[in-house]
């Protein structure tokens, strides 16, 4: 799955539900959908590949004041697959109306936290079976946490306000480890580029992470590109 630099689009020709499709199509499931809400400015985003029938139907029923996908992920740090909800009766109210417009219930969702204590999230669903799902999942984790991050920060940083408070102050030193990573380069192989341990580069990449708001060093990446502070390898 390829990071598609939403950034690069001019924002009156950003199409963020064509996007979301294109990360379907990599990440080879059928649905996706973004929520945000920005505690800053009171704005509401939010974007999906669901057929109108069964979003109209949702909205008009008021499902996602009871949607564990959104609601239970919104408290989480890590990502939550769907499956640890199913027993909860909030899932099963939703989805037993989803499955009646042929809506998955196998899916994931991804909280990304910015650093004004905005809450993203990215769900995306499928049909296949739970061996595939398993496998799927391990394949496309790291480029979902990445593009998750991206498409937020995308998002986030369409209103001035929210760029302008949004961007972190990186050291010249992390920056730089930041744009190796970015480059495909493992902490050993940085480490021996600037000649410092491996184990000072991890340093710097766990004060990055925390200066991001990120779990990964991927998701890391990810925003450091959102943000303008590095540029894709």
């Amino acid at each position: 799955m390829d990071l598609i630099d939403l950034a690069e689009t001019p924002e009156g020709q950003r199409d963020y539900v064509a996007h979301l499709r294109q990360l379907c199509d990599g990440a080879g499931v059928e649905h996706a959908t973004y929520a945000a809400a920005n505690p800053v400015t009171g704005t509401l985003h939010a974007f999906t590949t669901y057929p109108d029938r069964w979003k109209n139907h949702y909205m008009e029923r008021g499902l996602h004041n009871l949607d564990p996908t959104l609601n239970a992920a919104a408290r989480s740090v890590a990502p939550v697959d769907w499956s640890r909800l199913e027993r909860t009766e909030s899932f099963q109210s939703v989805f037993s109306e989803a499955h009646d417009f042929g809506m998955p219930d196998t899916g994931l969702t991804v909280p990304v936290r910015g650093p004004l204590g905005e809450t993203g999230l990215l769900c995306i669903c499928t049909s296949i079976s739970v061996p595939e799902w398993r496998k799927l999942k391990r394949h496309i984790m790291g480029d979902l946490l990445t593009n998750a991050v991206h498409l937020h920060d995308t998002v986030m940083n369409s209103e001035p306000l929210m760029k302008a408070l949004r961007k972190p102050r990186l050291s010249l030193r992390e920056i730089e480890i930041l744009q190796w990573v970015a480059a495909g380069k493992s902490q050993q192989d940085v480490g021996d580029i600037l000649s410092i341990s491996s184990r000072t580069v991890e340093v710097h990449l766990r004060s990055v992470r925390e200066k991001l708001c990120t779990i990964s060093t991927p998701q890391a990446v990810g925003r450091a590109v959102s943000l303008g502070i590095v540029h894709p390898g």
